[in-house]
């Protein structure tokens, strides 16, 4: 799951950033609006969170602009204001919910699950593939049902090839839904968590591989033999 924050209070928005990556998401940043309108034009993001007195664009303007567009992803407006009248201005230009500064990030977690579940009435409550279960709500994920431990990074990662079976997963979009947007780190870094991943899967020697190789294009989740 992908999460856009526009924040342009560089503390916050590195606070907000560690405890959602924590959470499993996989986290962009914009520092002003024009900055946060330009990846809400290339990226597809699950929530977006959005301080409400931004540079260059401000969160009114800018949550209406993504609403003209038909984009209907949830957006979290966060606030040092707490006047009646601003969040009532935030929720009439499309804003799904508000949180005034200070908050805990123990509420904004609460908040976005709400969102998501909101937003998504539609998906599984259990994603499965074959012997393999994944709960989005406990986090929990079972082979054979043998529970199976996963890293926040690695579980992240299985849960983009569960919402995303039977369809090739290029690199680049790995990257970019499970790591962050300007991810710099190591090269291999794709590589090295689909192994760890196809490892912690393979839960005897009767295990089929879930995770195949495409070669030259990427890689996709299905319970054929590769």
């Amino acid at each position: 799951m992908q999460i856009l924050i526009i924040e342009d209070e560089v503390k916050i928005a590195n606070i907000l950033r560690q405890g959602l990556m924590e959470d499993s998401y996989s986290v962009d940043i914009a520092r002003d609006g024009e900055e946060g309108w330009e990846k809400i034009m290339i990226n597809t993001y699950d929530i977006i969170i959005m301080d409400l007195m931004l540079p260059k664009i401000d969160g009114f303007t800018l949550c209406k602009k993504i609403r003209t567009q038909n984009i209907h992803t949830p957006v979290l407006m966060l606030t040092a204001r707490d006047a009646i009248d601003d969040k009532i201005e935030g929720l009439d230009t499309g804003a799904d919910d508000y949180v005034t500064k200070p908050f805990s990030f123990a509420e904004i977690s609460a908040r976005i699950r709400a969102l998501l579940r909101r937003g998504n009435k539609t998906d599984p409550v259990i994603l499965q593939i074959a012997d393999l279960i994944l709960n989005p709500a406990t986090k929990e994920v079972t082979r054979d049902n043998k529970k199976i431990i996963l890293t926040a990074r690695e579980y992240a990662l299985l849960e983009y090839f569960m919402r995303n079976p039977n369809t090739v997963l290029s690199k680049t979009q790995l990257l970019e839904h499970v790591w962050d947007y300007q991810y710099e780190g190591l090269s291999n870094i794709v590589e090295t968590y689909i192994k760890y991943v196809r490892q912690k899967l393979k839960i005897n020697n009767k295990s089929s591989d879930l995770i195949h190789t495409v070669r030259g294009l990427g890689y996709i989740l299905n319970s054929k033999s590769s």
